[in-house]
C-alpha cells in the first residue's frame, strides 16, 4: 500500500498534478448510481484538500499523513492497473506464457495469442455495442479511462467520474483516452492524467515518454494519437 501511494505521488508531479488521488476529498461526495452531486458551496469549501502535495510519506517508517483535515484519497485511478500486473506476474511465474488479463478498463497480455497477435479493442464512448478501435498487440498492456465508466445526466449536461483537481468538477472536452505501454499500473495512472489534461497536453506529456503512446478521443469524437503511433499509420 505505502509504494503504491508512492507511485501515486510519482504520477501526480510527471504530469504537475493531473493525477491526484486526493480528488476524493470533493469525489466521495458524488453518488453516481443515484445520480448525487454536491453543490457549488459544498465543492468549493472542500477544493483545498485536493492537492497531491498535502499528502507526507515517510520512507523510513513507511507512515502517512495528511496535511489537511479534510484530504480523502481514492486508489481507483491506478489500483487496478496495479492489480493487472501483479495477475500477470503471477501467471509468469507458474509458467504460463500465454493470457490475458482485464479489469475494467485495464487489459495486460502476456505473449501472444499462440503464434497471433491479441486483438484488444477501445470501445466507442458513446455506444457500448460498438469499437471505436481495435489495436494487434502482443506482450503489453493498454489502459482506458472514460467519460461513460461512472456517471449521469441531468439537465443535459454529463457528470462522471474523472475530476479536475483544479476545479473539483467534471473534466469536459475528452470523452476517452487510452494508453498503451508495458506496465499497466503506468496505463491506469496516465489515462487519468491525459483525460485531465486535455488533447494537447495530454500529447505533449505522452510524447515525452520513452515506450508509451495513447489514443485520445476528443469531445468532437476526433481521434487523436501520440507521435509514434501517428507515424505508424
Amino acid at each position: 500500500m505505502y509504494n503504491l501511494l508512492a507511485l501515486s505521488q510519482h504520477y501526480s508531479e510527471l504530469s504537475d498534478g493531473a493525477f491526484d488521488i486526493t480528488y476524493a476529498s470533493v469525489g466521495y461526495l458524488f453518488n453516481y448510481r443515484q445520480q448525487k452531486k454536491p453543490d457549488d458551496k459544498q465543492i468549493d469549501a472542500l477544493l483545498p484538500a485536493i492537492n497531491y502535495q498535502l499528502i507526507v510519506l515517510d520512507d523510513g517508517d513507511k507512515s502517512v499523513f495528511f496535511k489537511h483535515k479534510d484530504v480523502k484519497i481514492d486508489l481507483g485511478g491506478i489500483a487496478k492497473g496495479h492489480a493487472v500486473d501483479n495477475a500477470i506476474q503471477i501467471l509468469r511465474e507458474q509458467g504460463i506464457e500465454h493470457a490475458l488479463v482485464t479489469a475494467g478498463g485495464d487489459t495486460k497480455l502476456l505473449g501472444d495469442r499462440r503464434g497471433r497477435e491479441w486483438i484488444v479493442g477501445i470501445r466507442d464512448p458513446r455506444n457500448a455495442e460498438k469499437q471505436a478501435v481495435l489495436l494487434p498487440l502482443v506482450d503489453t498492456a493498454m489502459s482506458t479511462s472514460g467519460d461513460y465508466e461512472r456517471y449521469f445526466e441531468e439537465d443535459g449536461e454529463r457528470y462522471h467520474h474523472i475530476l479536475s483537481p483544479q476545479t473539483g468538477r467534471a473534466v469536459k472536452g475528452v470523452q476517452s483516452v487510452s494508453i498503451v505501454s508495458p506496465s499497466s499500473t503506468t496505463n491506469d495512472a496516465l489515462s487519468t492524467a491525459v483525460f485531465v489534461l486535455g488533447v494537447e497536453k495530454g500529447l505533449a506529456l505522452i510524447n515525452r515518454l520513452q515506450g508509451v503512446d495513447a489514443i485520445i478521443m476528443d469531445a468532437n469524437r476526433k481521434m487523436h494519437y501520440s507521435a509514434s503511433l501517428y507515424q505508424q499509420q
